[in-house]
């Protein structure tokens, strides 16, 4: 399946019928939808059957095992913490995987799935590529997110990007390309995805039941996806009440503030605060909130009370803090630190 919003990209993408590439980097913003567009890409490449579009016929027996996550020359390669998103297409890998990994976790009865692609998923991988394809037609690997790689992983599979073999197409997607090696971008065509109009995104959101489209599509930076997220997170009195600590200015209180967030993902939080002091400087330099419109009038009244050097150095201060958000970190301590930043600004 692919949305709405993505038809004029398969549509374009077509046109590479003739001469499809051997890797393919699908890219753009988060939550829009890149990865289900690359199962489903790939699903009409190993489609016996496909539509004059391009499309998979959904009744061939490619597309029957496609559906059950068993077909014998598709590979999905996901990070462990990812694993639900692929579902049983990437069961294979994932046990090649592991027993590519030897004794080196045995014993470990509580590990935490990783969040990055390993080198022994791009070994395994690369055992899949090396056979020839069961039904006679293309192999495909989808790897997702490819900024997931780690550098041993990256370099293993810029090897075969360098030499692929014949009838493999990689389908690498990314929300952050600027995360990857130059030399895999280099060997890859790069297909960057369409963020969906505002009016198309609202009307979907709608249509899944969301109360405040337009709210949430903002604080999604536009991506519909992210915002249904949104709509379904259970914190959104959290949020709102972060939100009016952030709106007191000099009155932000960043011990209560450590206090009651310090049992939620430090990525979560920092993204609250990114998001509001990025509005911050919006409003400074052209006077429009890009995330939060609803506070515009609390914008307004914080920016007016900032400089504009010191909001860009805390926000600068934010984004290297989210450079280690995935680290085992005292949460308490992270979010202390950075609201009292907060509130310094204003004094």
């Amino acid at each position: 399946m692919i949305y709405s919003w993505q038809s004029g990209d398969w549509e374009r993408l077509q046109q590479l019928r003739g001469h499809w590439p051997h890797a393919l980097l699908l890219h753009g913003q988060a939550g829009i939808g890149k990865l289900q567009f690359a199962q489903h890409l790939a699903k009409g490449l190993l489609c016996e059957s496909p539509h004059a579009d391009g499309q998979p016929c959904g009744t061939c027996p490619a597309c029957t095992w496609f559906a059950q996550g068993n077909h014998p020359d598709y590979r999905a390669v996901v990070p462990e913490a990812l694993a639900g998103l692929v579902g049983p297409a990437g069961a294979a890998d994932k046990e090649d995987a592991k027993a590519d990994k030897g004794d080196a976790d045995e014993g470990k009865k509580t590990r935490t799935p990783s969040k990055e692609i390993r080198i022994e998923q791009v070994r395994a991988l690369l055992d899949f590529t090396g056979v020839g394809s069961h039904r006679g037609g293309s192999r495909v690997v989808v790897l997702y997110p490819a900024e997931a790689l780690n550098v041993a992983a990256a370099n293993a599979l810029l090897k075969t990007l360098e030499e692929p073999p014949a009838g493999v197409v990689f389908l690498l997607v990314s929300a952050r390309i600027d995360r990857l090696l130059p030399t895999i971008i280099s060997r890859c065509r790069q297909w960057p995805m369409s963020t969906p109009a505002p009016q198309e995104a609202q009307a979907w959101l709608a249509q899944q039941g969301v109360a405040d489209p337009a709210g949430l599509l903002a604080e999604a930076g536009g991506a519909p996806l992210a915002a249904l997220a949104l709509s379904q997170d259970d914190n959104h009195a959290l949020r709102d009440w972060t939100l009016g600590q952030l709106a007191a200015g000099a009155a932000c209180d960043a011990f209560a503030c450590g206090e009651t967030l310090q049992k939620l993902p430090v990525p979560l939080v920092l993204g609250w605060l990114q998001r509001w002091v990025y509005d911050l400087l919006a409003e400074r330099a052209a006077g429009r909130p890009r995330y939060y419109p609803q506070s515009a009038a609390a914008l307004t009244r914080c920016a007016a009370n900032l400089e504009a050097p010191a909001l860009a150095r805390y926000l600068k201060a934010v984004t290297r803090q989210r450079a280690v958000e995935n680290h085992p970190l005292n949460a308490r301590l992270v979010f202390e630190e950075l609201f009292l930043g907060y509130r310094e600004m204003f004094a």
